[in-house]
Order: structure tokens, then sequence, then C-alpha cells
């Protein structure tokens, strides 16, 4: 089993250090869990498992993935520039902005000019930089090319970042649909239904079922709100744990992938993942089966990321790769053949790179298609929710006002 480093705190709030042995990362947090620690951090202590672990979410990075970024574009600028590796250190020393990011910068100067490669040196901070980064990093060392490996991570990382911006930007306003949603219906329940209620009682009035329904509705969340609370805040702490375990998760992801606009998104979002990691390590050198295992952590789906595990085992036997995954049937038939004319081609790396972005504009039109339908959606239900409400205290003043008229 490898040896992972964690941090935790006590039940006394002391922050506890040490080693554990362990199949992953997430069985020494439950372990830790289950002696009444809080985890923090749950790192593996052996330099191949360089960026494979957890952090708890709270915990704040020393280095983001924007700082990742701006640190890797500058880097590759002035080695293209043509200064040496330890003075470009040393001017991105007095760039960050954070002192926690300096002191990233700091230690991977320190290695370097203690004579280890820049890989090495970002591998020894581990958790900042990924697998994936350190082993591109690498390939540019063997060829020689290392501002040019930056370059080209850098274009991988910023498109990255981009697709997932335009993801976030698209769920925005679905969310603020949301809120609005539960804050309306909280205010209808908590101050609106209240003043009625009183009018209702004060007449002595007969109510029907629906409207009856709702006072009660309103009694129950005046009474025990902080229960409704508690409850929500439990349901989703459990289902954050549940979440975590590998079987649920990959069970959560099945269903997904077969929901209609959801599906096609998350498809066409992991092909275009896929694709841009595969053709940036391919074209970098690295070797197929090697880029294949790097690449599985990028996906956000585990059955998608499961069929290309067993898509590198059919890579293995001698089959090409737009056969292997082909054989699969979780990826886009586009996707698949034109991994094919690569290969046939011999431009394996160029056809990924443009399977990435013909997936990329996919990803765009899925999610325009999933918020045309998510947007009407969620405004009809608050419309509903909201005009239910009003029509169960309106109706019967309605009814009050016609008997005494």
């Amino acid at each position: 089993m490898p040896l992972f480093r964690y941090k935790a705190l006590s039940t006394a709030g002391e922050m506890l250090e040490g080693q554990m042995e362990a199949g992953s990362a997430e069985d020494v947090v439950v372990r830790l869990q289950e002696q009444g620690h809080l985890p923090v951090e749950a790192q593996r202590a052996d330099a191949d498992g360089a960026g494979v672990g957890w952090s708890a979410p709270w915990r704040r990075k020393e280095f983001d993935e924007e700082q990742v970024l701006q640190f890797t574009q500058q880097l590759a600028t002035l080695l293209g520039a043509g200064q040496p590796l330890d003075r470009a250190l040393g001017i991105l020393l007095e760039l960050p902005e954070t002192p926690q990011a300096r002191r990233v910068v700091e230690r991977i100067r320190e290695a370097v000019r203690g004579g280890a490669p820049l890989s090495t040196a970002l591998e020894q901070q581990h958790g900042v930089f990924s697998r994936l980064y350190v082993n591109l990093v690498r390939a540019g060392e063997a060829g020689g090319s290392v501002h040019e490996s930056l370059r080209r991570l850098a274009d991988y990382l910023e498109r990255n970042a981009k697709l997932r911006g335009r993801v976030v930007n698209a769920l925005i306003y679905p969310v603020i649909l949301v809120v609005m949603v539960f804050a309306s219906v909280g205010f209808l329940m908590a101050v609106v239904v209240p003043q009625f209620q009183e009018l209702f009682e004060s007449m002595d009035a007969q109510l029907p079922w629906y409207s009856e329904a709702v006072l009660h509705a309103s009694l129950f969340m005046r009474a025990w709100w902080w229960a409704v609370a508690l409850l929500l805040v439990g349901a989703g702490l459990w289902l954050a744990m549940r979440l975590r375990e590998p079987d649920a998760r990959r069970a959560l992801d099945e269903r997904m992938l077969r929901l209609r606009y959801v599906g096609d998104l998350v498809s066409r979002l992991d092909t275009a993942r896929l694709a841009r990691t595969l053709g940036t390590l391919v074209r970098n050198g690295v070797p197929l089966l090697n880029a294949l295992n790097l690449s599985r952590p990028v996906l956000s789906n585990r059955v998608l990321a499961d069929a290309v595990e067993a898509a590198a085992e059919d890579v293995k036997t001698g089959n090409g790769l737009g056969y292997a995954l082909g054989r699969q049937k979780c990826f886009p038939r586009l996707a698949v053949q034109m991994i094919q004319v690569g290969e046939e081609s011999g431009e394996l790396d160029t056809m990924l790179l443009k399977v990435a972005d013909t997936f990329d504009l996919e990803t765009s039109n899925a999610l325009d298609r999933l918020m045309a339908a998510l947007v009407p959606a969620l405004t009809i239900v608050m419309t509903i929710i909201v005009a239910v409400i009003i029509l169960s205290v309106l109706l019967p003043i309605y009814d009050l006002t016609n008997a005494i008229g």
C-alpha cells in the first residue's frame, strides 16, 4: 500500500501531522474521521504520487489554478527569451501577490540551484503541480525544449480554464433563479402568509383545504426553521461524504450520462478535456499509454474515466486509440472517427487537438441547449409556486368578500 502524509485537527484543536499506509487519500480521510479528527490534507509521501491527494475544501491552496497558469506563462516567456532558469525563477519570485505563492517559487528555485531538474523541483511541491504538468515538463527536458513544453502547457491550462469558465458562467443564471425561488417562498411563508392568517382567525373563516395546507406549512416553517436548516445542511454533508465513495460516485455519473441534455454536455465536455490533454502530451513526446494514464484524472465523470482505463488496456494489446475508445461506446462517434483518421495519417497529436477544438464548440452548443430547456422550466416552477401560495390566501378573501356583499 502507498504511504500518505496527512494533516488533521484533533478535538482539542491541535494540528496533527503524520504518515499512514492506505489504499487511497480518501481511505486516509475516513480513518482520520473514525478517530475523531478533522482531516485537513492527505498527500502521497512518495515521489510517484505528486499531485495525488486530498485537501479540505476550505483550506486555501498555496498556488491556485490561476497562479499556476500565470507562473507557467511567465516562465515560458522568460525561458523563450533566453533567460537562464535560475534567473527566470528569480524574476518570478518578485511577482506573486501572496506569501504562500512566493514560498512555492522560492522552494522551486532552491531545488534547481541544488542541482535538481525543473520537473523534480515541481514534483517536490506536493499537490501544487499535477502529475500531468510534471510529466510534460520532464518530456520537454528530455527533448531539450522546456520553454516550448511550458508554452504548450500554458495554452492547455488557459483553454481548460476558458472551458471551465464558460460552464460556470452559463450556470450562474439558473443558480440565481433557484435562489430567488427559495427567497420568494421564504418571504411569502414567513412574512405575507402570517398576516392573512391573523385576518382569517379574526373573521373565524372556513378555509379550503389548500389554504389550510399553506397556513400550516407557514406555521411549521416559522416554528421549526432551524430544524429545516439543520436538516438541509446535514443532508448536504451526507451527500458530499457519500459521493466520496467510488461506487456511489460512479452510480451518479452513470445516471448523469443517461440524462438527455446533461449527458450530452458531460460527454462533450470530457471528450474535449481528454482530447486536449492527450494531444498536448503526445505532441510533447509522452508515450501514448503514459498519456492515457495521465489523462484519466482530468475527466469529471467516473464512467468515462473507467472507459479510458479500459481503452489503455486495449491499446496495450496493439489496437489503435480510435478503435479502443470506440469499443467503450461512451465517446461521441465523431471524436472516435477523427482520432482514427489522425492515426491513419500519422498526425494523431494534431487531430486530437482538432477534436478538442471541435468539442469545445460542441460543449458551448450543448450548454446553450441545456440553458434553453432549464431556464424556462425554472421560471415556470417559480411562477407556479408563488402563484399557488398567493392564490391560497387571496381566494378565501374573495369568497369572504362575496359572502359579506
